[in-house]
């Protein structure tokens, strides 16, 4: 999820108790449950080693002790005030935890059992960002202002002060685990949806059901068939017409393919990648060359890719280049 959602998770986290487990647990919280994007400091090596560590160790169970205590010697130190270390620690730990929870709930997935197994984990319910989300967390934090101005002359003010905002805190993360669940089963229909159709005369082999930025009931869905990937689009709310989709063929495989896949940067890409759909295109340069691509169809199509590999091939398929963008979404 986006830092937004993260930050106000562990706002709203203090908020409901953890607040009272130790001193200073508001910046306590709000760095936990930010600490396992640390893997920002990867893009500094360029985007395929960004690709390769975002996302990594610091989203696994093993490095949930060490974001959490990290959040808590942050805040310490920066402090030079104590905290009571078994509560700062748990509360960070629970933290940590939100942050990995609503990760898995994207497209893009975690590597949750790390370092022991390189799957990658997901729900494919919301978006990085969702704006149903947002509207709930900003609720969230604005609705104490709002309520204490509006009751700004009751002489209880001692006691609003001590539970300032959480009541609208317990809302808002009811709202996240209920609106997720409602996805959940949304999420469900769409890939029964997908599962029960013929696409021209090909049985699905794999789908996916991917969130759309702003409706519930609307679905990306991408069907994999053995020649060709049918992108769809599943309204729950209407009828689902298969013949409506956007069809890409996967190409013959052929000894270019298979020389670029053997480079360093398709060979990560491909760890990751979940759908992928390989592209060969004749280049000027070098002579009677080929540039091999491949790109991730849940993140865009060839006709407007997100997250691309490629490598270009002399006359001999020697590799002379490869290459690896995030297009025009980079994920947090």
């Amino acid at each position: 999820m986006d830092t937004l959602t993260h930050t106000a998770t562990g706002l709203f986290l203090s908020r409901v108790g953890l607040g009272r487990w130790t001193p200073r647990a508001l910046p306590i919280l709000l760095l936990a449950a930010n600490a396992p994007d640390i893997d920002i400091l990867s893009a500094a090596g360029g985007s395929l080693n960004y690709l390769h560590y975002h996302r990594h160790l610091t989203h696994s169970l093993v490095a949930m002790p060490a974001m959490a205590l990290l959040a808590v010697l942050v805040v310490r130190v920066a402090s030079r005030k104590p905290v009571h270390w078994l509560g700062a620690f748990f509360a960070a730990l629970i933290g940590v935890a939100s942050h990995l929870l609503l990760d898995f709930t994207n497209s893009y997935g975690i590597r949750l059992w790390l370092p022991f197994s390189g799957e990658w984990l997901r729900l494919d319910l919301t978006g990085v960002i969702d704006i149903w989300i947002w509207g709930a967390l900003l609720l969230g934090i604005a609705g104490p202002f709002v309520a204490r101005l509006v009751g700004s002359e009751v002489s209880s003010g001692t006691l609003r002060d001590k539970n300032h905002g959480r009541g609208f805190a317990i809302f808002a993360l009811a709202f996240l685990l209920l609106y997720n669940c409602g996805r959940g089963v949304l999420h469900a229909r769409a890939v029964a949806e997908l599962e029960s159709r013929l696409y021209g005369e090909s049985i699905p082999l794999r789908v996916a059901a991917l969130p759309h930025p702003a409706n519930p009931l609307r679905w990306r869905g991408i069907v994999e068939t053995g020649g060709f990937y049918d992108v769809e689009d599943v309204n729950l709310a209407g009828e689902f017409d298969p013949t409506r989709g956007m069809i890409f063929h996967k190409p013959e495989p052929n000894a270019a393919l298979e020389a670029a896949r053997h480079t360093v940067a398709i060979q990560e890409f491909l760890r990751f990648a979940r759908f992928p759909l390989w592209r060969i295109t004749p280049v000027s340069e070098p002579e009677n060359g080929q540039r091999v691509e491949v790109l991730d169809m849940r993140f865009g199509t060839p006709l407007a890719p997100a997250f691309l590999a490629s490598a270009i091939l002399d006359s001999k398929l020697h590799v002379v280049e490869t290459s690896f963008t995030f297009g025009a979404v980079r994920p947090r």
